[in-house]
């Protein structure tokens, strides 16, 4: 029994929180669709622990091979109570699956946004020991506009309301990235997230200026994120199920 990681690019790995999971005896199946395509897909659940879909250059709305699939496969495991993460790109297609809304901002989201967790995230086991009011990194050009019927927002940013939030049981959405570490931060920062090569000019910011403010918050940033990784490997995925795994 394993772990699903849906993967949509080269810079766009498990890191910490694969790290944690492993360290906690979990297996992780990692999938690059951006290079199998809809053949990464598995053909069904079974032996399945949980997924995990993180980020990527690509968009909800938009053509790719796998999506369609992938989004199926979320909603699957989303009615059958697996443990369900999404990041970012993996946030915004577990949210359209399930019946929201994603896309385009006005203005990107690129830095360290102070993340602000109303009172459901505040109460929210899975959230425990996280500051009400931390710096994330973000870097997206889509979000979320309307949850799915059920789904709670459980934290936002002035740029981005929906930030972190929660559908069912098991299924958590985080529009940020508390997978990455430093090197990671680095590699998304210099590579472009858009098609026109616009990226930091959109969101009115440098590269420069997104490494100087990841640097000043790391800090606070990796302590929370290490906290969020070992609440989601202890608290999201039952024990009981990896025992007979």
């Amino acid at each position: 029994m394993a772990i699903i990681v849906f993967q949509h690019s080269e810079r766009g790995g498990p890191g910490r929180l694969g790290a944690t999971l492993r360290d906690h005896g979990f297996k992780l199946d990692i999938r690059r669709l951006d290079l199998l395509g809809a053949k990464g897909l598995p053909a069904d659940l079974d032996n399945v622990h949980g997924i995990i879909s993180l980020g990527g250059p690509q968009n909800v709305g938009e053509s790719h091979e796998w999506m369609p699939g992938e989004m199926e496969l979320l909603k699957q495991a989303h009615m059958k109570q697996l443990p369900v993460i999404g990041i970012c790109l993996g946030a915004q297609m577990i949210a359209a699956a399930l019946g929201g809304e994603v896309g385009p901002m006005d203005k990107p989201e690129l830095g360290m946004p102070i993340v602000s967790l109303n009172p459901g995230g505040q109460t929210d086991v899975m959230l425990g020991g996280i500051p009400w009011d931390c710096p994330q990194f973000s870097t997206h050009g889509y979000e979320i506009k309307k949850l799915p019927a059920g789904a709670q927002a459980l934290g936002g940013s002035r740029q981005c309301k929906i930030q972190v939030y929660r559908a069912g049981l098991r299924t958590y959405g985080f529009q940020y990235h508390p997978e990455a570490d430093m090197e990671m931060i680095r590699v998304y920062n210099s590579a472009d997230g858009a098609a026109d090569g616009k990226f930091h000019e959109r969101a009115g910011v440098t590269a420069e200026q997104v490494l100087a403010e990841a640097e000043k918050h790391y800090e606070m940033f990796a302590r929370a994120a290490d906290r969020l990784a070992v609440n989601l490997a202890t608290y999201l995925f039952p024990l009981s199920r990896k025992l007979t795994a």
